[in-house]
């Protein structure tokens, strides 16, 4: 046989797969030729178990961890759960075809707790891969293999060493193959190949090569430092002896156990002895993640740096590397680490040009690192709402729920006022907008003496970190701070008809009831007292007609006068007042009555069909000659005069108690010349009732006190012939107590004609005490106490005094 040089080198992949399945497949499955190398991607396991197993003539062998080592095969599962197979082509079971082709056919079994019945997959896959170099080299994480070609070759010299092993293969009497291995200080005895097998290594010959495979760890092979990097080495020489010719076999394989250091510039650093193999020179490299691999000058383009120190080849991978892998972890705290599966490839040749390939392929993985998560407050007042971003969440990391004071809401929500929108950014994180409306129920809050309220959320995120479903909790608390609190306040303006109030609505005005004197305003308030009340997300409309419930009137004139209406707004805990909005207006009407607050009749009374031709409003006057009117014009007079006074009658019944009186016109003390025609067709009664329930102490102190507002009446009926001269006349229609929304207009009836009372409500009426001399003759006022003297006296006293009463005018 001539020697052999390497002359260089050609690599053709075709990869043919072929995935069969009892069912569909739930499952994914993937497999790629990485040179020597075969790699199958099996993902969507769904938490499920895998068990990988080889097929030969339909039979199945298992991969558990020392047939793999032994056999060629690495199994694990990257960072998202999913496995990954590789195997060297050259593995015990693959089909080999001219050393060109390797077929390899994989059972995979996938087992779930949840599933009856296995899933069963079978998988093959054929690598080509030509020319080989004379002497490969690989460096898996659990096994070091060599292949050499099986021609004998010529060195250009030899060492004494070389004929030290040749010895004890000398002596030796069987012709079957042994193998020897040499440790760092000794030569072992040469053992079987069978006995060798059972050790666990592994021996294979092809038709034109000779593969050793040996598990790290195994007690022939040894540790050392080269370059203060340390070093697993097996070495072993394999030979047969016929007659006298010994045919042996050199393998040698050393790889670097360095497991890769991080620094703080964000590079994981890997380093190799540059010289493992003795006489070898003239070093290419290739390096790359994942099996992937691109010339030195490439990688360094991607921002890989690859040199030399003390001999000794350095590889610094960026911590961003394309094809490198980022896993979350809990420790009490979120970290991360980076996971590289870097592939480096050497090529060396020794002086005889011939070339050996050395490829490594190790996992690296950082420390634990930080991954702080942040929380921004966003919060935008005008808002009316909180907005709190999550920011920096990994890729593998899932917001599952939140606490919001306390109160649990998983994602994702069901109905809630708030939401939770997840944002995703380009560097592979993501965060979570939270939106949480200020009146939220949720929503804390506390006032502070400033005046100044405070919106509180205490915000627990439930992170979980996928596959293993850590959790990871995460808190923040936000505050609102609103300094501009104060109870709502309305804008209001006058109308011909009445007053209208407008409150545009804040987002703490929910704070404070909005009352009318002491009644909450509710639209059946609204509806109850005539108010016209619009009420939206936007904005509270009032509508309060004039003489309708709420209104204190004051300077009453002929002219006109002016009315008043507060909105009070109360605490809402406490009910106490806190702020009111008062809006006085003007108006004027043609006639009214008003029951006030003090005990007060205060009537503008038309007079024009009252009096005859001629007459003067001023000579009119009522019950009592001597309560005249307080203001006249051409056909209208103002009265204003107590309840009890001027002549007025009291009528009781079970319910309210009623004040009357009447307007008379005078002919007396006209002068001879003023002709005056008798011909008045109204007279005109005036009544103020009150209901007895909302009465104290009736007439037997001199202070009116009432709960409720009188209701005014002014009827307007008609008159005979003879003019308003007698006050003996009595009303013709029945007491009324409708509320008049509007101002009285002048129409009248043939026979009679009414008109509604037109008063202002009540929030508490009051009348001066008065007692009685008791040297004074007893005689019923219009003040007495019905309520407590009246059903004390018998049937008799009680007519006698009615009949009194009644002839008093009182």
């Amino acid at each position: 046989m001539g020697c052999l040089a390497g002359l260089g080198w050609f690599i053709l992949l075709v990869a043919v797969v072929n995935i069969e399945a009892q069912n569909k497949p739930p499952i994914k499955i993937n497999s790629k030729c990485l040179g020597n190398l075969l790699r199958v991607d099996v993902s969507r396991l769904g938490g499920s178990f895998l068990e990988v197993s080889v097929v030969i003539n339909n039979s199945s062998i298992i991969l558990t961890p020392s047939v793999s080592s032994q056999c060629g095969f690495t199994i694990k599962k990257d960072h998202q759960g999913n496995a990954v197979i590789y195997a060297s082509i050259q593995n015990c079971f693959a089909r080999n075809v001219d050393d060109k082709a390797f077929t390899t056919k994989l059972g995979l079994r996938l087992q779930s707790d949840n599933v009856v019945e296995d899933e069963f997959y079978l998988m093959e896959d054929t690598c080509y891969y030509s020319p080989w170099a004379f002497r490969e080299i690989i460096c898996r994480p659990n096994y070091m293999e060599v292949s050499v070609r099986s021609e004998v070759t010529c060195p250009s010299g030899t060492k004494k060493d070389d004929w030290n092993s040749l010895k004890p293969a000398h002596r030796s009497t069987t012709s079957d193959w042994q193998v020897m291995f040499q440790t760092d200080d000794e030569q072992l005895p040469p053992i079987n190949i069978s006995d060798a097998r059972k050790q666990g290594y592994a021996f294979l010959l092809t038709e034109g090569r000779l593969v050793f495979r040996a598990p790290y760890g195994q007690p022939e092979s040894f540790s050392t430092e080269v370059n203060g990097v340390p070093v697993e080495t097996v070495h072993a020489t394999i030979f047969s002896r016929q007659s006298w010719v010994v045919l042996m076999v050199d393998l040698v394989a050393a790889c670097s156990m360095d497991e890769g250091l991080y620094n703080e510039s964000g590079y994981m650093l890997w380093e190799t002895p540059e010289m493992l193999y003795p006489n070898l020179d003239g070093q290419q490299i290739n390096v790359g993640l994942q099996g992937q691999l691109v010339a030195q000058p490439v990688a360094e383009e991607r921002g890989y740096i690859v040199g030399k120190q003390n001999n000794t080849i350095q590889i610094c991978i960026p911590e961003n590397a394309e094809g490198r892998y980022r896993k979350s972890a809990v420790e009490d705290d979120l970290y991360e680490f980076y996971v590289y599966h870097l592939y480096l490839e050497q090529i060396l040749v020794d002086e005889d040009r011939v070339e050996t390939r050395i490829r490594s392929l190790r996992t690296l993985a950082t420390p634990l690192l930080p991954s702080p998560i942040f929380a921004e407050n966003q919060t935008v007042l005008e808002e009316n709402m909180f907005t709190v971003y999550l920011g920096d969440v990994p890729e593998d990391v899932q917001l599952a729920a939140v606490h919001l004071n306390g109160q649990e809401f998983t994602v994702p929500l069901s109905v809630s006022s708030f939401i939770i929108t997840k944002v995703v950014h380009p560097n592979n994180t993501h965060g979570y907008k939270l939106k949480v409306p200020f009146e939220d129920p949720v929503v804390l809050q506390q006032f502070s003496k400033t005046d100044a309220l405070h919106y509180i959320l205490n915000i627990n995120y439930t992170l979980t970190v996928l596959p293993e479903k850590d959790l990871y909790y995460h808190m923040e608390s936000v505050v609102a701070l609103v300094t501009d609190v104060s109870p709502p306040q309305f804008d209001a303006v006058c109308t011909e008809s009445g007053i209208s109030f407008k409150l545009d609505h804040r987002p703490f005005d929910y704070l404070w009831e909005i009352t009318i004197d002491s009644d909450l305003l509710t639209s059946e308030l609204a509806d109850q007292h005539g108010y016209t009340m619009i009420n939206d997300s936007n904005s509270l409309l009032l509508e309060v007609p004039l003489f309708s419930r709420g209104y204190e009137y004051k300077n009453v004139s002929l002219k006109g006068f002016f009315g008043t209406f507060e909105i009070i707004m109360r605490d809402l805990e406490t009910s106490e007042v806190q702020g009111s909005t008062i809006k006085t207006c003007p108006f004027s009407t043609t006639e009214l009555i008003m029951c006030s607050t003090d005990g007060r009749m205060t009537v503008v009374a038309d007079l024009a069909l009252a009096i005859p031709n001629g007459g003067n409003p001023a000579r009119t006057n009522l019950r009592d000659k001597y309560c005249g009117p307080k203001e006249t014009d051409g056909s209208r007079a103002l009265f204003s005069f107590s309840l009890n006074s001027c002549g007025a009658t009291v009528k009781l019944n079970s319910e309210n108690v009623t004040y009357e009186n009447e307007i008379f016109y005078s002919k007396k003390l006209l002068r001879p010349s003023q002709v005056v025609s008798d011909n008045a067709k109204e007279r005109v009664t005036m009544q103020c009732t009150y209901p007895l329930s909302g009465l104290h102490r009736l007439f037997s102190v001199h202070r009116f006190e009432s709960d409720a507002a009188g209701i005014g009446s002014l009827l307007h009926t008609t008159h005979p012939a003879a003019g308003l001269q007698s006050p003996t006349i009595q009303p013709t229609s029945a007491l009324t107590t409708t509320l008049a929304t509007t101002t009285l207009s002048a129409t009248r009836r043939a026979t009679g004609s009414y008109k509604p009372a037109l008063h202002p409500p009540s929030r508490y009426v009051k009348v001066t005490r008065f007692r009685y001399p008791t040297n004074t003759r007893f005689r019923y006022p219009a003040n007495a106490s019905y309520r407590y003297i009246w059903p004390t006296l018998n049937k008799g006293v009680r007519q006698s005094l009615q009949t009194k009463l009644n002839a008093a005018h009182i």
